[in-house]
């Protein structure tokens, strides 16, 4: 889960995977699959980076316990 921040300040956790569709004009709305929309405070460059960290970190918990 990544958390975020909408506009109003609430700050709430979105599973990545259900993640469509995120677009920046001039604010960034995240569309899921499940077709909800999100309007976030966070740019689309701040958002690949939580998902990007959120998969390595993953990635890493499945790698711990195969060892």
């Amino acid at each position: 889960m990544i958390i975020l921040t909408k506009l109003n300040g609430e700050k709430f956790m979105l599973n990545p995977d259900l993640i469509e569709i995120v677009t920046e004009n001039p604010d960034t709305v995240i569309t899921t699959s499940t077709g909800h929309s999100y309007i976030v405070e966070q740019s689309m460059n701040e958002i690949l980076s939580l998902i990007k960290e959120y998969r390595l970190s993953v990635r890493r918990q499945r790698l711990e316990r195969s060892i």
